[in-house]
């Protein structure tokens, strides 16, 4: 607790109203990748509390869109559309075409960003299959919505299956790189594999 209060970044997130210091990691990968540009349809997978939305609808502006969704309830944000619900659900997945832009005139989806975490049991083993799971799940969602070209950037974590990820990854975008911003606390095995032009 003493770490998170005393955390540069959570000082900062306070200080410019983001909902979590989550948010700098995406600014910082974004700085460098160039993810989001203005008019831009992005989904945020995972999304609450909201920073990585907060940062999106800022980028896309009003003639983008964002979509966020979460099992968990996320206080609304201007300019982003959420849909509570579990996105393994066809109910929620309906959900999510239905605030897809429509006509032949519609931009498609450019960008998929998953911040997913599993619960932590403290159990590493278990703990790191569940987030490899999470982000097998939030990679299949990317591949069925993402636009041909269209980027993918999930947060996973070193360790069993890691290896297997990433070359699952490589075949659905034509240049996979990975990303630790500084934002990420040192002592964390997490990591932001970036798919770079879907095929």
């Amino acid at each position: 607790m003493r770490e998170h209060v005393n955390d540069p970044y959570v000082q900062r997130a306070q200080k410019e109203g983001y909902r979590s210091r989550a948010a700098y990691k995406l600014l910082e990968i974004d700085k460098r990748d160039h993810l989001m540009k203005p008019g831009m349809v992005v989904i945020d997978l995972g999304a609450t509390p909201g920073g990585w939305s907060q940062v999106a609808a800022a980028k896309v502006g009003v003639t983008g869109k964002v979509i966020a969704l979460d099992i968990l309830l996320m206080t609304p944000i201007f300019g982003v559309d959420f849909i509570q619900g579990d996105f393994r659900e066809a109910s929620v997945l309906a959900q999510l075409q239905e605030q897809l832009p429509k006509g032949s005139t519609a931009k498609q989806v450019g960008l998929v960003i998953s911040d997913m975490a599993p619960n932590i049991t403290g159990i590493a083993v278990t703990d790191q299959a569940s987030a490899i799971y999470l982000a097998e799940l939030a990679l299949d969602l990317a591949v069925q919505q993402l636009q041909p070209g269209g980027a993918f950037l999930v947060k996973v974590f070193q360790g069993a299956g890691f290896e297997e990820y990433l070359k699952l990854m490589r075949q659905h975008f034509t240049k996979v790189v990975t990303r630790k911003p500084d934002a990420s606390r040192d002592r964390s095995s997490e990591l932001y594999l970036l798919g770079i032009e879907k095929r």
